[in-house]
């Protein structure tokens, strides 16, 4: 993969994402490329994935829906309780019919940088951490401490994260997905 790839794909994106948007996706793209220096992974899988994580989050709630009947994407219960997990798996969709990237380390982390799931690779690791600390996050009760973990013990930063979203969804009333308490129960054990 070369750098014109990736520097092709963020201009598409510029021009289909909304600024604020674009910016957290740039932030994502730098923050996984240097946990992937950090953690000897792939650099540049790690900047696509980061780079396309959020390519389906655009769309309304509606369109994301209409979409995934279209492209015949199957969508879990979960997903249509919680429809803000939809565009993980219309990412994962548009990656690789609209980007044309067919990398399935690539394609998996994207399709699971929301939820995270047990027993992650690096590089969906790296992701779903990068999401959730880019320098553009607002700050929330764990955020510096997963900042901090996340450059020397990855899998404790993953249990930090998935805990904190639980706990941020019960105090909210919210559903939560059963794969991000998977996640959370899986990496509390590691």
């Amino acid at each position: 993969m070369t750098e014109d790839i990736i520097t092709g794909i963020q201009r598409k994106l510029e021009k289909h994402l909304r600024p604020e948007r674009y910016r957290h996706t740039i932030g994502v793209m730098y923050t996984a490329a240097s946990l992937s220096m950090c953690h000897k992974g792939n650099i540049e899988k790690a900047m696509l994935a980061g780079l396309l994580h959020d390519c389906g989050k655009e769309y309304s709630i509606k369109e994301q829906k209409r979409l995934c009947r279209e492209y015949k994407i199957p969508l879990t219960e979960s997903e249509l309780k919680m429809p803000a997990l939809i565009h993980a798996k219309l990412g994962t969709y548009l990656t690789e019919h609209e980007y044309n990237i067919e990398d399935s380390e690539v394609l998996n982390a994207i399709t699971y940088h929301t939820t995270g799931k047990p027993d992650m690779t690096l590089l969906e690791k790296i992701i779903y951490i990068a999401d959730y600390i880019e320098p553009g996050r607002i700050a929330i009760p764990v955020l510096d401490k997963v900042r901090y973990v996340a450059f020397s013990n990855i899998e404790e930063a993953v249990a930090l994260s998935a805990g904190s979203t639980i706990s941020y969804l019960k105090k909210m009333g919210r559903d939560i997905d059963p794969m991000t308490i998977k996640t959370y129960e899986y990496y509390t054990k590691k």
